[in-house]
């Protein structure tokens, strides 16, 4: 049976400072077969720079510039509509953090699930911390996601979802092509959005699946600011009344 493959686009900003070089390119080399496209989201650090040379190094890495900052919603609906994209023929595309904050490894295990249940088209990471994880989460993010994610799975998606907003998620790319294909109303809860882009065409989330992570590490300061955190509630009214 031929082998699916999976694109994994990541977002990067800033990041030439903190960005674990020794990781990635222990994952370029253990993942050959896993294609990548690395997002520099209109970096003014010599991010694109570094990300230019893994390009130039391993064949199944590619990376795109954007000229100003566009936001993670934005640079990831970028690339996923590429026109170079389709053309490669992935079956599936996938998304993650540039912190590594969710190893490749969990992406690679997530896409693997779906070649094993092609009825769950769109793949969620869950940091659930349980016997047998290493979820490691500061305990104030913690308890603010908890509470996010009860309005959300209440008030917005009406089902029971766990963790909209993991980094890390992996699609069926005609999906993926859909769910992207209008700009975001909202710059840090797009996966919300994305949600309801995929209930209203397919009428539930029956083909969603939370993968529950291994693995997962908060990575220092988060780039959400205090007022990008005051400002969710106003963000997820605007949702409410686009989508609900």
């Amino acid at each position: 049976m031929e082998q699916k493959k999976l694109l994994l686009i990541v977002p990067f900003y800033n990041e030439a400072q903190r960005m674990d070089h020794h990781e990635w390119e222990a994952a370029f080399t253990t993942y050959p077969d896993t294609h990548f496209l690395l997002v520099d989201d209109g970096s003014t650090d010599g991010t694109y720079t570094l990300l230019e040379e893994y390009a130039g190094r391993f064949t199944h890495v590619r990376c795109v510039h954007l000229a100003q900052n566009a936001g993670k919603a934005q640079a990831i609906r970028q690339a996923v509509l590429s026109h170079s994209i389709e053309s490669y023929g992935f079956d599936y595309i996938g998304y993650m953090d540039a912190d590594l904050a969710t190893p490749v490894s969990e992406l690679i295990k997530m896409k693997q699930y779906a070649d094993a249940h092609p009825h769950f088209t769109f793949l969620m990471g869950s940091r659930i911390k349980k016997l047998g994880s290493n979820i490691t989460r500061y305990g104030h993010r913690h308890y603010f996601g908890r509470v996010f994610a009860t309005i959300v799975s209440k008030f917005i998606l009406r089902d029971a979802v766990y963790d909209t907003q993991c980094g890390a998620k992996v699609l069926n790319t005609q999906l993926a092509f859909d769910v992207f294909a209008s700009p975001f109303i909202t710059r840090w809860i797009f996966d919300v959005e994305l949600l309801l882009r995929y209930k209203k065409q397919t009428g539930s989330l029956t083909g969603v699946y939370e993968y529950s992570l291994t693995s997962w590490t908060e990575m220092g300061k988060s780039k959400i600011t205090l007022k990008d955190l005051l400002g969710f509630p106003w963000q997820l009214i605007k949702i409410y009344r686009a989508y609900v």
